[in-house]
Formats: C-alpha cells, sequence, structure tokens
C-alpha cells in the first residue's frame, strides 16, 4: 500500500465524522426503496470484493450507487466494474437517503470505524469477517448495529452448505447422541501463491490486517463449531509460520475449544495448504457425521440407511450466500438466517483468546 494512499487514523476519523449529526436523522433509509436495493462499498480493499461485486451483479433488484476506498485508485477501479459512482468521502455515501445498506470490504483495522458510523446513518451494515481486529472494537460494532435497529450479516458462508445445514438439524435431533468432540478445518494456498505480495500486502500487515492466517481463515472453522456447540468456554492454540513469506504473520494453526456444553473441540486453519481433506467431523455415543473431500458421511441408526458407506446425498437445496441473504433481507424479506453482529463479534473475542493462549502457552477462559 502506497503511502500517499494511506490514511492516518485522525484523518479516516474526522472524514468520517463529517457527515454530522444529520446521520442519525436518516432512518427512513431501513426500508428498502420501492424499485430495489439501493447499495454502497464502504473499502474494497477485501481479496473477496470483486467476487461479491459480482455476486450482486446477479440481483436484479441491487445496485451498488457508490464504492469508496481511502485508495482513489482502488475506489475507481471497482466502481467501473458496477458502473457506480466514485465517493470522495464516507460522509458523502452515509449522507445519501436513497443509500440503504452498506458493504465493509475494508481492511480489517478499518471496520470498527465504518461499521459504527454506517449503523448510526440508519443504514443495513454488511461487514466481511472477522468484524473487528480486536474485541473491543468488534463489541463496539455490535452495539452501533443493535443502538440504531439495522440489519446486520457478515460473510460466514459454511451455514449455507447443504450438508452443514443437515448436520446441525441433526445435531438438534439428537441423532448422534450425546456429542462428544467435534473437528472443523478450513484453509487454502494462498501464500504458496504470493496472493498477498502486492495490492494486497495489507493482509499480512498488523496495522491493518489484525493477526494472521487463523485469525482470517480459521475464523471460519470456529462459527461452524460456535454455531453448531454454542458458546465457548475457554481454548487454547498454537500458531505458526512456515514458509516466513511475510514476518511476523502466522500462516497456519490448530487450537482447542472446550464447550459451555461440555464438548471438546478442535479447529484448523491457514494459507498453505492446497487441501483440507477432512472439513468437518461429529461424533458421539450414538453415531458420527463426517465430511471428506467435500463428501458427507453419516452413520447412525437413527436415520434409515446411515451406515456410514457411501456418501450421503439426501440434502437440500444450499441456501444463498450471506451476502445476498443480506441484501435480500434488506430488500424487505422476512427470517432469514443472518448472522447477527453479536454472533460476529463474539467469534472475534475467542480467537483473541486463542491467540492470547498460543503467545502465553497455556488454556485462557473466554467466559
Amino acid at each position: 500500500m502506497s503511502t500517499e494512499n494511506s490514511l492516518t487514523r485522525r484523518d479516516f476519523v474526522k472524514s468520517v465524522g463529517a457527515a454530522g449529526t444529520t446521520l442519525l436523522a436518516s432512518t427512513a433509509v431501513r426500508a428498502a426503496a420501492a424499485d430495489g436495493v439501493t447499495l454502497a462499498v464502504l473499502g474494497a480493499a477485501h481479496i473477496h470484493a470483486p467476487m461479491f461485486l459480482q455476486m450482486l451483479a446477479t440481483r436484479e433488484n441491487a445496485r451498488v450507487a457508490y464504492v469508496w476506498d481511502h485508495d482513489p485508485a482502488r475506489a475507481q477501479k471497482h466502481a467501473a466494474e458496477c458502473e457506480a459512482k466514485t465517493a470522495k468521502t464516507v460522509a458523502e455515501v452515509l449522507d445519501d437517503a436513497a443509500v440503504t445498506g452498506v458493504l465493509i470490504l475494508s481492511e480489517t483495522s478499518l471496520h470498527a470505524e465504518l461499521a459504527t458510523a454506517a449503523a448510526g446513518a440508519g443504514k443495513h451494515v454488511f461487514v466481511e469477517k472477522p468484524i473487528g481486529v480486536a474485541t473491543k472494537d468488534a463489541a463496539g460494532i455490535a452495539a452501533a448495529v443493535e443502538k440504531a435497529g439495522v440489519l446486520f450479516s457478515s460473510g460466514y458462508h459454511l451455514r449455507s452448505v447443504s450438508r452443514n445445514i443437515f448436520v446441525k438439524e441433526h445435531v438438534a435431533a439428537g441423532s448422534f447422541g450425546r456429542i462428544v468432540r467435534v473437528h472443523a478445518s478450513y484453509g487454502n494456498d494462498s501464500v504458496l501463491h504470493g496472493a498477498f505480495d502486492d495490492e494486497r500486502k495489507w493482509t499480512v500487515d498488523s496495522r491493518w490486517g489484525g493477526l494472521g492466517s487463523f485469525a482470517d481463515i480459521g475464523t471460519h472453522a470456529l462459527d461452524l463449531l460456535m454455531w453448531l456447540m454454542g458458546d465457548v468456554q475457554s481454548v487454547s492454540a498454537d500458531l505458526r509460520s512456515v514458509t516466513n513469506r511475510y514476518p511476523n504473520c502466522d500462516e497456519t494453526g490448530q487450537g482447542m475449544l472446550r464447550f459451555k456444553n461440555g464438548v471438546t473441540g478442535t479447529i484448523a486453519g491457514g494459507w498453505i495448504e492446497p487441501e483440507n481433506p477432512v472439513s468437518l467431523l461429529v461424533t458421539g455415543t450414538e453415531g458420527h457425521a463426517v465430511v471428506l473431500n467435500d463428501r458427507l458421511y453419516l452413520r447412525t441408526k437413527k436415520v434409515e440407511a446411515a451406515d456410514g458407506t457411501r456418501p450421503w446425498m439426501k440434502l437440500a437445496p444450499p441456501l444463498d450466500h450471506p451476502l445476498l441473504l443480506f441484501v435480500s433481507a434488506v430488500a424487505g424479506e422476512q427470517d432469514l438466517p443472518l448472522v447477527t453482529a453479536r454472533e460476529a463479534a463474539e467469534r472475534v473475542r475467542v480467537m483473541e483468546a486463542m491467540y492470547q493462549a498460543a503467545r502465553e502457552r497455556r488454556w485462557v477462559t473466554v467466559g
């Protein structure tokens, strides 16, 4: 990231604050416009920004009106992709009553300022995960969203996968008996391909991105297990670099979790593995479910023909990606399974505890 295109925190807060107190009066924008949903992008630094804009292009009832980024060139690039206007300031976006929702795809360290300002302006908020660098920032976002009463979601897309929904339903139904242990892993090989060498180098810079690979991508595995098992009591973890391509940035990690319901769990995640052969395991006193190479295997006497010998194919269609569910909710569709701001903040709190545990080589109590 070039120095001339970077903002100091003071300058950034000043640009957001320039919107003034009129932002709090814009409650009318909470409902979608009759002719569709008008959105804006606040920050386009995230690696998924191009994909998210392509996803939005598939929705006839949604359009992106503005793209803002503290790097004008980056803002112009993405605005051109979706035929949007390049906003010069955050206030320009938040002052527009036609904008009903915002997508925050900035560097993680800017999420808190952008999300709290957007919520205060009455805009519905989608924040890419993790929603904050630290617990304080994430909790602040959750508080702002709840105070404003706006819709919120984040990019925990594993909740939309058919096999994961199926497993969750059967955990609740008791199909595996009393759950003993669970495991989830999620990763990619982006470091091996130099994905963060150039314009996305901020991702491995603690001043902008936060902690490292485990926080960035292991959060998907963490969310999946917390979605299945509930709140976490205590954690431990081991984090490390393998290639040392990016100094002071972990490339892989594993963690242990003790859930408040008594179940023990493990998660793994990182940026240096081309494959993820065992992505989910739920095992109990009367059966198990395991995802091997993206195929679900089920063994339990409580489900007919679930003998574990072949992939389980009796699955409902997947849900939309969380971003599209968010757009549908902004458009007025009710009772959609959005990720709540409190859920997203709790993932940050647990992950922060895991980093503490790794540094101190001990178990850390979460709550």
